[in-house]
């Protein structure tokens, strides 16, 4: 093999780095005869100024020099052009340190004196291993790549099949209908007046969007009983949160933030919600944020019994409830996004409508 095919494109450029200037002009003459342009360095700490600039993709350098030696300037070539092949050049007294700079990461080592015939055979040996090197790196970056976009497929796909089943509680709910979407989208315009990270919230996102999940376990004749609720049925509603979490806990296991929405999101500020009756902020931040959410939704959206309140009496609730029902942080960040049109107001005309259509 030559060097041509060798290089596969590379810059047909060699560093040779040695104290001895007569032994570079050696190493000089026989590159140069077999086509390479050369460049050299005294040291090596010349040799890595020199590589800063000028790139090389072979490296040939004696092992003995003063200060900066050759394992040491293999180390920084390594760490710093790590697709460089370094081939060492030692006297026949230092193999067992040529070996150990093979070890280190050279690709080849020549021992003094040597002939151009066994200078061209370490040189295309090691500029066949860089080739071969950087074709694996290539392959293994593109394996990596495809196995991401595959895993990020089957994501999508999962995180879909979710949404369909919070999508089919709503068609099982009739007056909740649109619910988790508008929950969703209140409790991310309120995040992000909290500055909440991104991969909260992505979590968040999901959380809310299946926040009520668990309704699937509850009876249809409850959750679309044209009236109030008694102590029973409610309490048999409220189980919701925990049948949602069992259900998600072992599809959910790696976004612990998602699980914590549909679990917590009915735990109260002051310790009495359900179903574990945490306190302040030993409530996950992502739930206090979707119990205001979920609230806001809840009060100005219809029912068979009632219309939705306006806006401003909901908020009013809101208001009045912070610090007991819901992080007082939470319900000033949602009345912001409020302000500022990032969470839209309600069209109740058009949710009676939609009730109405769905009721008849």
């Amino acid at each position: 093999m030559r060097f041509a095919s060798a290089l596969a494109g590379a810059a047909r450029r060699c560093l040779i780095v040695d104290d001895e200037t007569s032994m570079r002009a050696v190493v000089r003459r026989l590159m140069q005869a077999e086509g390479f342009e050369c460049l050299e360095a005294s040291c090596g700490a010349e040799a890595l100024e020199i590589q800063a600039a000028t790139p090389s993709p072979l490296v040939l350098s004696d092992y003995h020099m003063p200060g900066m030696d050759g394992a040491q300037l293999l180390t920084q070539i390594r760490a710093r052009w790590p697709e460089t092949a370094v081939v060492m050049i030692t006297a026949v007294s230092d193999v067992d340190l040529a070996v150990r700079c093979l070890d280190a990461g050279a690709l080849d080592y020549l021992t003094k004196p040597f002939a151009i015939e066994e200078l061209r055979a370490r040189v295309v040996q090691a500029l066949e291993k860089r080739r071969l090197l950087i074709e694996n790196q290539s392959y293994r970056s593109e394996l990596e790549a495809r196995v991401a976009l595959q895993a990020r497929k089957y994501e999508e796909l999962f995180l879909a099949a979710l949404q369909s089943l919070a999508e089919a509680l709503e068609v099982k709910d009739s007056y909740t209908w649109g619910h988790s979407t508008r929950v969703s989208r209140y409790a991310m315009a309120i995040a992000r007046e909290l500055h909440v990270a991104p991969a909260l919230l992505n979590e968040l996102e999901l959380g809310s969007r299946l926040h009520d999940i668990g309704k699937i376990g509850v009876r249809e004749s409850v959750l679309n009983k044209a009236g109030p609720l008694t102590d029973a049925e409610y309490a048999h509603v409220m189980e919701h949160p925990v049948i949602g979490w069992r259900l998600l806990a072992p599809l959910l296991g790696d976004m612990p933030h998602a699980l914590a929405v549909v679990r917590s999101h009915h735990e109260r500020f002051d310790g009495h919600g359900t179903p574990d009756t945490l306190r302040g902020h030993e409530i996950p931040l992502e739930a206090r944020i979707t119990a205001v959410a979920d609230s806001f939704d809840a009060m100005t959206s219809g029912r068979p019994y009632r219309d939705g309140m306006h806006v401003e009496d909901a908020v009013i609730e809101l208001r009045r409830c912070a610090g007991s029902q819901f992080d007082p942080t939470c319900v000033a960040a949602f009345e912001r996004a409020l302000a500022t049109g990032a969470i839209p107001r309600p069209d109740r005309s058009v949710q009676r409508q939609t009730r109405m259509q769905i009721v008849a």
